[in-house]
């Protein structure tokens, strides 16, 4: 939806496929909201991509007239030793971004809801937040079509041919042609492995919300966090309008394939299991009842970094996916930069650490 409105609106002919109907459940972006950080570990690209996706989630919500950016503030916590928090703090620094470093009782001090070990530290970004992530999709939708954008919804690809000088979509529905395309098909790129075999894993994840002190944990008074516990990384959000705690598993979860059953929430044990520890053990007040729960399809790269290139045998057809659970703050930079890639053949960023290649063994097909 980003890249067809970045598209549309420099006068370029778009048309957009989707399977289904954004915004939806089927992919990566449904749960309601996202986190949003700009101070990021890994190269100084995501830092850079994360200033501009600010400015433009910040234009896109003036633009549809309804909240789509809250700066609740986020919370990162670690051990004093962790070398993430490290390269997010230098980050901050190169980039003049404002974060203040935290000692543990300072933490418990600010936001008494908060309870980390005494050998934690904290990392706080007052200036981030978290994004309303449906609304975001609907928001860019209504945007691309008013620029001129066509959508098809609920039209499934059945084949593309990709010739010397375009591109032939095929659906049940009829064919496309066009000179260019952007594959961005998420946890279903398994499906087009007839055109390019990328070394992504579909990953099931499951989020709960939880009964929670409002006193402790309202969005008006508690920032969206993140915390590395001894069994797993784990991220979350405030209770927004009394919806208690959000919070999710960065790691793990059970690989899954385009085609099979997507198993529902506690459908393991663990779906519930690993979040209450978690919160039990540094967000105590936040372990009520569990409220609602979602699952959802994280596409992961051996590497956990993105895949934005072009194919290694078409040229004309880019590629945009693998954003590992941490991609959705960056959809409207990443619109954007297709957009550059398409109309101008570059980008303003340094993306070799996206590139296809790097994967020695990820193998193209003709």
């Amino acid at each position: 939806m980003s890249a067809g409105y970045h598209l549309a609106k420099n006068k370029v002919k778009v048309l957009l496929i989707d399977k289904f109907d954004p915004p939806h459940t089927a992919g990566s972006h449904h749960g309601e909201t996202r986190l949003i950080r700009h101070a990021y570990s890994g190269s100084g690209t995501y830092t850079a991509m994360a200033l501009r996706a600010d400015k433009l989630w910040t234009e896109l919500e003036e633009a549809y007239g309804q909240p789509l950016l809250v700066r609740s503030g986020v919370l990162n916590m670690g051990a004093a030793e962790s070398a993430n928090l490290e390269v997010k703090r230098q980050a901050a620094v190169d980039f003049g971004i404002q974060v203040e470093q935290l000692a543990a009782d300072e933490i418990r001090k600010r936001w008494p809801g908060a309870q980390p070990p005494d050998a934690y530290v904290g990392l706080y970004e007052a200036k981030a937040g978290y994004l309303n992530s449906e609304a975001c999709v609907r928001a860019y939708r209504q945007q691309a079509l008013a620029a001129g954008a066509r959508l098809l919804v609920n039209t499934q690809v059945t084949n593309i041919q990709v010739h010397s000088s375009g591109v032939t979509v095929h659906t049940l529905d009829g064919a496309y042609h066009a000179d260019q395309l952007v594959l961005s098909a998420g946890a279903w790129f398994g499906t087009l492995e007839d055109i390019v075999n990328l070394p992504i894993r579909s990953v099931r994840k499951a989020v709960a919300w939880f009964q929670s002190d409002q006193a402790l944990y309202d969005a008006s008074v508690f920032p969206g966090f993140t915390f590395g516990a001894d069994h797993g990384g784990f991220y979350g959000f405030p209770s927004i309008n009394g919806s208690g705690v959000k919070i999710g598993r960065h790691d793990a979860g059970q690989v899954w394939k385009p085609g099979q059953l997507f198993a529902p929430f506690g459908a393991y044990p663990d779906d519930e299991q690993d979040l209450r520890r978690a919160l039990e053990a540094f967000l105590p007040q936040a372990a009520g009842r569990v409220v609602r729960t979602a699952v959802c399809k994280y596409e992961v790269t051996p590497d956990e970094h993105f895949i934005i290139d072009r194919h290694p045998v078409h040229k004309h057809v880019l590629l945009a996916g693998g954003f590992s659970g941490h991609g959705f703050k960056f959809g409207s930079v990443v619109g954007e930069m297709l957009k550059d890639l398409i109309q101008k053949g570059q980008t303003d960023y340094d993306i070799s650490s996206f590139a296809l290649s790097r994967f020695q063994n990820a193998e193209s097909v003709q």
